[in-house]
C-alpha cells in the first residue's frame, strides 16, 4: 500500500491519531453503516441525508472534535443535501435497534483487528467468553422541549444495559432504552437473547433475578452475580468453609441451592468478609455463581467479580474524555444515538492501546498510558490532518485483510513516544475540611480571602 509523504509524517508525528482514524474507518465504513441502518431500520428510511452522514456528525461531538452538533453541522455544511431541521429530525428519530446494531457490526470489526495485532489481554477463564454487564443513566438535559419548560426534576433522556469483553476492552453489546426511569431488570429478556453457550456473565445485584439467572444457564452458560436476597430465595446445602484471605477481605464459600424461574439450581454463595465496609456500611458481599469449583476456585470468582469496575472505568472515560452524554440533544432516540457513538468511539481508542500494548507490552502500557491524554491528542490532531488528508484518503483502508492491517498499526504504534501520555495517579483524598458558612452573603471575594489568610486574619 502506497502511503503519501504528508501521511508519513502524521504516521510520525502524532500515530495514534492516525491508528484512530483508520480504526474509526474500520468500525463505522460509510457504505457500512448505512448498510446496518437498512438492515435494522423499521419505520425510519433514507431519501436524501445517509444514516452514514449522521453517525460522522455525532463522532465528531462524541470525541471533542466540534463543540456540538450544530457546529459539526456547519463545519460539513457543504457536503449536507438538507437543511439543518432535517438533519435533528433524522437524529431525534434514529430507532434504538439501529444504535444497538452499530455498536455490535462495529465491535465486530475492530476484534478481528486486535486479534490480529495480538493486543488482546489475557483472559479471565480460558476456554470462555467473559461478558461483565452494568447499565449506564444518561445524564439530565437542557429543558430545550416544550414539554420540558415546566418540569422542575432533571429531565432524563434514557438509559443504557452495556456488555464488555475485558481481555479486548471492547464494548460488544448495548441495550438501548428511552425510559430513563425503567428497572435495569425489566431488560432481562434482552439481556438474554445475546446469553451464548459458554458466556459468562458478571454483573452487580441490581442482575440478581430468579429469571435472569435460570435463564443463563438454560443457556448451558454460567454467572457470577452478586445476590441480592430479595429477589432469589435461597437455601444451603452444606457448611460454610474459610478459603483464605482476598486482597480486600477473607473469603468463605458454601454450596446453596437456588429457587429460579423453570425450578431450582445448584449453585456456589461466595461470601467475602470486608476488612473495610463499603460505602453503603455493608461489611459482607455475597456473590452467587454456577461455576464449578474445579473451573473457578472461590477466591478467584472474588477476584473476577471486583473486576466488574472495568467497566465502571469505561464509563468514567465515556464521560470525562469522551463527550457520550450531549445535554443538548433532549430527545432519547437522539440522546441515545449519541451514547451509541460514543461506545464505537471507545472502542477505536481501545484498538489504539491494542496497538500500543502490541507495539510496547501490555504490562507498560497498562500501567504508564493514560486515556485522557490519548484522547486529548485524537482531538487536538484529527481536524488539522482531515484538512491535508481527507476522507477519501482513509477509503482504502476499509478493504485490507485485518492481518495486514493489524501488523501496520503495530508498526505506526512503535512511533509512539510513551511519555507523552503519561498516567499521573493521584494518591489518597485527603479528608474534606468543615466549610466557613457566609450565611449572610450571597458572595465571597476569593482574592480578599486570600490577602486575609496571607495577613493571618481569621476568616468571618
Amino acid at each position: 500500500m502506497y502511503l503519501s509523504q504528508v501521511f508519513e509524517t502524521f504516521v510520525k508525528r502524532s500515530p495514534v491519531t492516525v491508528i484512530a482514524r483508520i480504526a474509526m474507518e474500520r468500525a463505522m465504513s460509510g457504505a457500512e453503516v448505512d448498510a446496518v441502518f437498512e438492515r435494522a431500520a423499521d419505520a425510519q428510511y433514507t431519501r436524501e441525508l445517509a444514516f452514514s452522514t449522521i453517525v460522522d456528525l455525532m463522532s465528531s461531538v462524541v470525541t471533542r472534535v466540534r463543540p456540538s452538533v450544530h457546529a459539526a453541522i456547519q463545519a460539513s455544511r457543504a457536503d449536507i443535501p438538507v437543511s439543518v431541521t432535517s438533519v435533528y429530525n433524522k437524529l431525534n428519530g434514529v430507532e434504538p435497534v439501529v444504535c444497538s446494531t452499530l455498536v455490535a457490526h462495529g465491535a465486530g470489526r475492530l476484534k478481528t483487528v486486535i486479534e490480529s495485532m495480538g493486543g488482546q489481554l489475557p483472559p479471565w477463564m480460558p476456554g470462555y467468553r467473559m461478558r461483565i454487564l452494568d447499565g449506564n443513566h444518561l445524564g439530565a438535559t437542557e429543558r430545550r422541549l416544550d414539554v420540558l419548560k415546566q418540569s422542575a426534576a432533571g429531565p432524563l433522556p434514557g438509559q443504557c444495559l452495556v456488555m464488555l469483553c475485558p481481555s479486548l476492552k471492547l464494548v460488544t453489546d448495548v441495550i438501548p432504552c428511552e425510559d430513563g426511569h425503567a428497572q435495569e431488570r425489566s431488560m432481562t429478556e434482552e439481556v438474554l437473547a445475546l446469553v451464548k453457550a459458554m458466556d459468562i456473565l458478571l454483573a452487580d445485584r441490581n442482575f440478581c433475578t430468579s429469571r435472569l439467572l435460570g435463564g443463563i444457564a438454560e443457556r448451558l452458560a454460567f454467572f457470577i452475580i452478586r445476590q441480592h436476597a430479595a429477589n432469589v430465595a435461597w437455601e444451603p446445602l452444606g457448611k460454610r468453609v474459610k478459603l483464605g484471605r482476598t486482597a480486600t477481605g477473607v473469603a468463605f464459600e458454601q454450596s446453596v441451592m437456588l429457587t429460579v424461574e423453570g425450578g431450582t439450581l445448584a449453585a456456589r454463595r461466595i461470601t467475602l468478609e470486608l476488612d473495610k465496609p463499603t460505602r453503603d456500611g455493608e461489611s459482607e458481599l455475597h456473590i452467587l455463581t454456577n461455576l464449578s469449583a474445579d473451573a473457578a476456585p472461590g477466591v478467584r470468582i472474588v477476584e473476577m467479580y471486583a473486576g466488574r469496575w472495568t467497566l465502571e472505568t469505561a464509563f468514567q472515560e465515556l464521560t470525562v474524555y469522551l463527550r457520550c452524554e450531549v445535554d443538548t440533544l433532549g430527545y432519547p432516540r437522539a440522546a441515545l444515538l449519541g451514547f451509541c457513538v460514543a461506545l464505537v468511539a471507545y472502542n477505536v481508542m481501545s484498538t489504539v492501546k491494542a496497538a500500543l500494548r502490541a507495539a510496547h507490552g501490555s504490562d507498560k502500557v497498562e500501567a504508564d498510558v493514560s486515556a485522557f491524554y490519548l484522547a486529548d491528542e485524537v482531538a487536538g490532531t484529527h481536524r488539522g490532518m482531515m484538512i491535508v488528508l481527507p476522507p477519501e484518503e482513509w477509503t482504502e483502508f476499509q478493504a485490507v485483510p485485518a492481518r495486514k492491517l493489524g501488523k501496520m498499526l503495530v508498526e505506526f504504534a512503535r512511533n509512539t513516544r510513551l511519555q507523552a501520555f503519561q498516567k499521573h495517579p493521584r494518591g489518597p483524598k485527603k479528608p474534606v475540611p468543615p466549610r466557613n458558612r457566609f450565611t449572610n452573603e450571597r458572595h465571597v471575594s476569593t482574592a480578599r480571602l486570600l490577602a486575609d489568610k496571607k495577613a493571618g486574619n481569621r476568616p468571618p
